[in-house]
């Protein structure tokens, strides 16, 4: 692998890129907090599997949830952490030089 692949693959993070998590982070990204059960809603994904790629990111320290009670019911707030939300830009990034430009001229 050259210098130059290394360097456009240098943000690149597995642990975001498998589909689901990445959506979960760019949601969270864009919201600064959702509630579990929005989240579930908007990616269309059963609580368990939204509540697996939810541990897998919060153990690589990108996610955190703030529990309270809302309505007499217990309620989930995730939210990306700063580490998260910089993981995040990284594999963006990482993604766009892998892709190149999107402009054919350039």
């Amino acid at each position: 692998m050259s210098a130059e692949t290394h360097d456009r693959l240098e943000g690149f993070d597995t642990t975001i890129h498998a589909p689901n998590r990445l959506r979960v982070c760019a949601l969270l990204e864009a919201a600064g907090e959702a509630e579990f059960g929005l989240v579930q809603k908007q990616l269309d994904l059963s609580a368990s599997a939204l509540s697996k790629h939810v541990t897998v990111l919060m153990d690589a320290g990108y996610v955190e949830q703030r529990k309270a009670v809302r309505d007499t019911r217990q309620r989930v707030w995730l939210r990306l952490t700063r580490r998260g939300r910089e993981a995040y830009q990284g594999h963006l990034e990482a993604l766009r030089a892998i892709v190149g430009p999107s402009d054919p001229a350039l």
